[in-house]
This record gives structure tokens, C-alpha cells and sequence, in this order.
């Protein structure tokens, strides 16, 4: 029998602009759709958003999401 590993990377970027729980959920669903990403945690009292994923993510990708959910992705913290 063996065991499969998974290894998680977790980043976290920082965004502006978001001021409340819909601006919350509004990044967290734009950045969960990125192929990868198992989970999203945006946190708008601090505009950090943490991402876990199967593998490092394009900067770019993260930024067309947070882009398209209306609010700028700083960059990670």
C-alpha cells in the first residue's frame, strides 16, 4: 500500500481596494477558479488574501483574477 504526498504551497498576496465581505468573496472566487488552487482566504481589514495551491501560480494569472473581481493585486507580501 502507499501513500500518495500532496505538497501545498501557500502564498499570500497583497490586494487594495477591498473594504468589506463582498470584496472578500468577490477575490476569493476570481482566484479560486485559477487551475491548482485548493482554497482562498481574503481578509479585507488587511487586504491579504492567502492562496493554497498544488504548485507555485503565475503572477499574472493572480493578477487578471484579482484585476477582474475589480480591486489591484499589490503583489505578495
Amino acid at each position: 500500500m502507499t501513500a500518495e504526498t500532496t505538497t501545498e504551497l501557500t502564498t499570500v498576496y497583497q490586494v487594495k481596494g477591498m473594504t468589506c465581505g463582498h470584496c472578500e468573496g468577490a477575490v476569493s472566487s476570481e482566484i479560486s477558479e485559477i487551475a491548482g488552487v485548493s482554497s482562498v482566504k481574503a481578509v479585507a481589514s488587511t487586504g491579504q488574501v492567502t492562496v493554497v495551491s498544488e504548485a507555485a501560480l503565475d503572477e499574472e494569472a493572480v493578477r487578471a483574477a484579482v484585476d477582474e473581481a475589480g480591486y489591484e493585486l499589490v503583489g505578495q507580501v
